[in-house]
Parts: structure tokens; C-alpha cells; sequence
């Protein structure tokens, strides 16, 4: 699934990069994006780090789009991330703690990184430049629920079937990018949990884990 995911995400990038689903970004501009809101104006790094800071709580439609997808702020679902790694830390699953917070950092970087890289063709609203949809791919906030969703189903599974109706609510309102990115994230953390690395590594070093 996390090659999978990998490839879709690259194959995904590539068509946003050579413009080739433009035409199908305007469409959605016009047709399918009720709940988006004004972005016409390119969000700064405060918009990104405070929260609620030029939130549109206006229509309701909106409102509720942002208020679903606020875990999902860098703050937030760092802060979140971080207080289900701590949990887990406390019940000695060290391993999963440190894998899921390393994942949160390396998805939010690579996030970043394609974010100011990739160029996408300019979308348009009754005339006006979408400036906030310029450097939108891939979606931060769906990237950033799906690690939040994960952490917290690791730390307390019985929330996982909430979680899940959830994330699923956040990528119908947002979009998929994010959650093809946050999956081999998760994927890896997984991955490098299980083969015990880190713990035979804290062995060798004579260290045990959880002290």
C-alpha cells in the first residue's frame, strides 16, 4: 500500500506540475467547491502557525469546512502528534512514540518542500486569481489529520472506527494529495517500529528503551 501510495503521489504530482489537470482544478474552482471559501489572497506563515488566525467562519458551510480540518493545523496536529507519542511513551511502546513523531516531521517537510517546488497553472474565480490555491498541493491539513488520526488511534484504539468516519470527512472536504503523502509516512513509522531498530540499537548502546 505504501508503494502504492508513493507512486500515485509522484504520478499525482507530475500531472499538477505539467498542468494537465488544470482544466479539471477550474472545474472543481467553479462546480464543486462550494465550501473552499475566499482565497484570494495567498495565506502567510503566521496564517499557518496561529490558529484561527483568518479563519471564514462565514457561510456555515465554510465554517464547518474549517473547523473539521482544525486537528489538522501545523500547531494543533503537531501538539496532538506529540501528546499521543507521550502517551505511548508511558506504556513503553517507545518505538511507535518516536516513529509516529518522526513521521509527523518528515511528511510535513516533504509537504513543504513540494509546496514552494512544484508550479501549477493559476486558477481563476469570477475573474480573480486564486492566489491561496497557487501553493496548495498537496493539502497540509489532509496530510496533517491523517498523522493526527494515526497517532491517536495508536494511543487509544478504541477511538479508531471515530477516527476513521472522521479523516474520511476531512478528505471529502479537503482533498486526496495529503492523505496519498501522510500514508507512506505512516507506513514507514509502522515498518520501522516492527523490525525493532530502534530498539536493538538502544540495546547495543546499553540503554533500555523506556528509561
Amino acid at each position: 500500500m505504501a508503494i502504492a501510495a508513493v507512486a500515485a503521489f509522484a504520478a499525482l504530482a507530475g500531472l499538477v506540475a505539467s498542468g494537465a489537470t488544470t482544466s479539471l482544478d477550474q472545474w472543481a474552482v467553479d462546480h464543486a467547491m462550494p465550501l473552499a471559501g475566499p482565497v484570494s489572497k495567498a495565506p502567510g506563515t503566521l496564517d499557518s502557525i496561529i490558529p484561527f488566525r483568518n479563519m471564514y467562519l462565514h457561510p456555515v458551510g465554510v465554517g464547518v469546512t474549517q473547523i473539521v480540518s482544525l486537528p489538522g493545523q501545523v500547531v494543533f496536529s503537531l501538539l496532538l502528534v506529540l501528546g499521543s507519542a507521550c502517551v505511548l511513551w508511558t506504556r513503553g511502546r517507545v518505538e511507535a512514540a518516536v516513529c509516529l513523531t518522526a513521521a509527523w516531521f518528515v511528511a510535513v517537510a516533504i509537504e513543504v518542500v513540494f509546496r514552494h517546488t512544484l508550479t501549477r497553472e493559476p486558477l481563476y474565480r469570477d475573474g480573480v486569481h486564486l492566489v491561496g490555491f497557487d501553493m496548495s498541493w498537496p493539502s497540509g491539513h489532509a496530510l496533517r489529520c491523517a498523522l493526527v488520526a494515526a497517532a491517536l488511534a495508536a494511543a487509544w484504539p478504541r477511538l479508531r472506527i471515530p477516527l476513521g468516519i472522521w479523516l474520511a470527512v476531512v478528505v471529502v472536504l479537503l482533498e486526496l494529495a495529503g492523505l496519498l503523502l501522510a500514508t507512506p509516512a505512516l507506513a514507514g513509522a509502522v515498518a520501522l517500529e516492527r523490525s525493532g531498530f530502534l530498539r536493538r540499537r538502544a540495546r547495543l548502546r546499553g540503554v533500555r528503551p523506556g528509561t
